[in-house]
């Protein structure tokens, strides 16, 4: 698929702030089931510093904006060419070992309902089907339902609710696929999806995990499936924190409101 993506983050304060440093994860991921053409990020009044890669093949930047300022716009806007790679990311380079994703994080730490249901799977005929079985588990345990959870929910607050959003999945199939010894993480994208006709575009998260001999393989247990070209992966963590598309710091005692828009156009072949 073609796509066109436009992202829109602004922070507005009751007070304003005196400095804000943010460290932006915004740029897609380089392998080979994607292609990004003119993408542009921007920060208004913003002052952009040096961009790396981290171990994980993730682009980071570095943006301050000095204040006082009461409203700040992050703005993404590009092109990405997409194809189905089956949830297979073939092609990304990184140097973190894959071991390292077995380490728990707060919102992923297992209780007591979270390893029985881990146990609860066998027969899996290999490790490949194992993670899909584990993904299949999470899509039955916990609905899709906006709203019931908030972004500090964890994966077992979820799983003991039954209910949940992409960020409460993807926590959960993590605590499990870590709990029968496989690494995974978290990843943040965007989704284009027109199942019953109309466009829902957003912001979307999904786990990927590491099956032996195959490498990374996402899974999406929100939408039961394997990431396809309707995705467009940004990063990874070891949670949803680690994995945040923009993270920052303000310097200021006032409050701050949130609103995001993103707009996720297929374009014509």
């Amino acid at each position: 698929m073609k796509l066109r993506i436009s992202h829109e983050t602004v922070y507005r304060y009751d007070r304003p702030i005196r400095n804000l440093v943010q460290s932006l994860r915004l740029t897609p991921s380089v392998f080979e089931g994607q292609k990004t053409h003119d993408w542009q990020i921007g920060v208004s009044g913003g002052v952009r510093g040096p961009g790396f890669r981290d171990g994980a093949g993730d682009w980071i930047e570095g943006w301050t904006v000095r204040g006082p300022v009461d409203q700040v716009t992050v703005r993404v806007e590009g092109r990405i060419d997409t194809r189905d790679m089956a949830g297979v990311l073939r092609g990304h380079r990184e140097a973190i070992h894959p071991l390292t994703y077995l380490r728990d994080t707060a919102p992923t730490m297992p209780d007591p309902a979270l390893r029985e249901l881990a146990r609860s799977v066998t027969g899996a005929a290999d490790r490949l089907d194992l993670a899909h079985r584990l993904s299949a588990l999470i899509s039955d345990h916990i609905a899709f339902r906006p709203g019931v959870t908030q972004s500090g929910t964890t994966a077992a607050q979820a799983l003991a609710l039954g209910e949940g959003v992409c960020q409460d999945h993807s926590h959960a199939l993590t605590a499990l696929a870590r709990l029968r010894g496989m690494p995974a993480r978290y990843v943040s994208g965007y989704l284009h999806s027109t199942v019953d006709g109309q466009a829902h575009d957003a912001a979307h998260a999904w786990a990927e995990i590491h099956v032996e001999g195959l490498g990374w393989v996402g899974f999406d247990a929100a939408n039961r499936c394997c990431p396809d070209e309707r995705y467009v992966r940004l990063g990874s963590g070891l949670d949803a924190a680690e994995a945040a598309p923009i993270r920052g710091v303000a310097l200021g005692s006032g409050s701050e409101q949130l609103d995001v828009s993103v707009r996720v156009e297929e374009m014509a072949q």
